[in-house]
């Protein structure tokens, strides 16, 4: 391999569950499991670990603006035993600007804290933002968006720039109306 030769795959999966008050005020919240599954296609693109622990989510929505926080911090609970253990914290801020027809501006860098790491290499820090946008794929409520930025700080073996490209799937309540399409979908 060459020196400075980039590694190109997808990284482990994090699926994130919050539980929120149904009649939410001024603060929207909500606290629930993370998990971080080894999906990774290569060794330096994951952890190799099944980890777990606590995430907790605020924001508020004054006019056009969305701002707010994630914060999570997990444990490795399974995985090889020559890979190391995982105590990582994530602490990702978002700060939107709500365009037309769902489409948004959006910076929401994902700080790391690798608790265990030696040498100076515990952060990660990126600076950037992208484009998403808010809209439906058939009944489905989804969010998507695609985002660069540049690493700040970095471990020594990290990246110095990333690309997310995100998917999110949606489950507000349905209203009256799309219960009613939905129905008569499954009478058919």
């Amino acid at each position: 391999m060459q020196k400075n030769a980039g590694v190109f795959g997808f990284g482990d999966m994090t699926p994130t569950f919050f539980l929120s008050p149904a009649k939410p005020k001024k603060l929207i919240w909500g606290a629930g499991p993370v998990f971080v599954l080894p999906t990774a296609t290569s060794k330096v693109l994951g952890q190799g670990k099944l980890s777990m622990g606590p995430s907790v989510v605020a924001l508020v929505q004054p006019g056009k603006w969305t701002l707010g926080a994630l914060v999570n911090n997990a444990w490795s609970v399974a995985g090889p035993s020559d890979r190391s253990d995982v105590n990582q914290m994530t602490l990702q801020y978002f700060v939107n600007y709500n365009l037309k027809k769902g489409w948004y501006l959006s910076s929401a860098p994902v700080i790391t804290a690798n608790w265990r790491a030696s040498n100076g290499n515990v952060w990660t820090v990126p600076v950037g933002g992208g484009v998403g946008r808010v809209m439906r794929l058939g009944f489905q409520p989804v969010n998507i968006a695609a985002q660069i930025y540049g690493n700040a700080a970095h471990p020594s073996s990290g990246s110095t720039w990333g690309i997310r490209l995100q998917i999110a799937f949606l489950f507000p309540k349905l209203p009256p109306a799309m219960k009613e399409k939905l129905k008569a979908l499954q009478q058919k």
